[in-house]
């Protein structure tokens, strides 16, 4: 039993705890609706704070590991892209030494033949040499390899070189034919070659398969640290949004409580009435 005391209100600071503690928790609710997050600092959880901020770092450290692998795709491509010319080209390469093979041309028929050659031998060159991308190349034979980042720790994906310059697939500067037996000769010289530069296409495009499917899986990878941060730090916004109309109901009747409590010392007023 509460005792009527002028000197202690026992009843308006039970009522003054009890608002008090509601408007913090109301604090709190504002902040979480504000922010959209139930531990947006070390002070509302600290080890899950720190757990998130961790994986949240790894997620963006991603960022760099993506545009790496990109930069290995782009480079690929170009490379793929320069490797179908020099097929092209030593498509173009064999067809005119099998003309030039045929005995019945005369010398100008012959000549013209051999310059075509001549100028789609050097057409290769040109092709492998421009063939790169952000100044790299893996055809023109300036690098054995090239790494790109493979996760967040620094780990490197490779990709091998697979040089398709003329001395890459088998020829050279100076690869030509003087004669019609030369031409025929050069026609298996020109197969042999064609062979290397698909052999070489196929690894590369192989290299190009694997930096695709490892760049959607750091995609994946990094939406599911991203959706798991989400999960320790995100306030639940439709459970606050109830939990505010509770506790601002909660509110106004502690105050009202604590009306009601500040006015006990005047009914005591009332006892010495006469």
């Amino acid at each position: 039993m509460i005792a009527n005391s002028i000197n202690t209100n026992a009843g308006a600071m039970i009522a003054l705890q009890n608002l008090n503690a509601t408007n913090s928790e109301l604090t709190t609710t504002q902040q979480r609706i504000n922010t959209g997050k139930k531990i947006a600092n070390a002070k509302d959880n600290g080890a899950i704070w720190s757990m998130a901020e961790m994986q949240r770092a790894t997620s963006s450290s991603l960022n760099a590991v993506k545009d790496s692998l990109q930069r290995g795709q782009s480079t690929i491509d170009v490379a793929l892209a320069a490797g179908d010319t020099v097929t092209d080209l030593l498509g173009k390469m064999k067809e005119k030494a099998l003309a030039a093979s045929d005995t019945s041309l005369n010398t100008a028929s012959f000549k013209a033949l051999q310059a075509d050659f001549t100028s789609l031998r050097d057409q290769i060159t040109k092709a492998v040499t421009n063939a790169k991308f952000n100044g790299a190349s893996v055809v023109d034979g300036s690098t054995t390899k090239l790494a790109f980042l493979a996760n967040e720790t620094g780990a490197a994906f490779t990709v091998t070189s697979r040089t398709l310059s003329l001395t890459g697939i088998g020829l050279s500067t100076t690869t030509t034919f003087t004669t019609a037996a030369a031409a025929k000769t050069m026609i298996a010289t020109i197969d042999t070659a064609l062979q290397t530069a698909t052999n070489k296409l196929a690894s590369l495009g192989t290299n190009s398969v694997g930096l695709d499917m490892h760049l959607t899986f750091m995609g994946k990878l990094q939406d599911s640290l991203d959706a798991g941060v989400g999960n320790l730090v995100d306030a639940d916004m439709a459970k606050e949004s109830a939990k505010l109309q509770s506790l601002q109901t909660k509110q106004q009747l502690g105050v009202q409580a604590l009306s009601i409590a500040n006015q006990a010392p005047q009914s005591i007023m009332s006892l010495f009435r006469g």
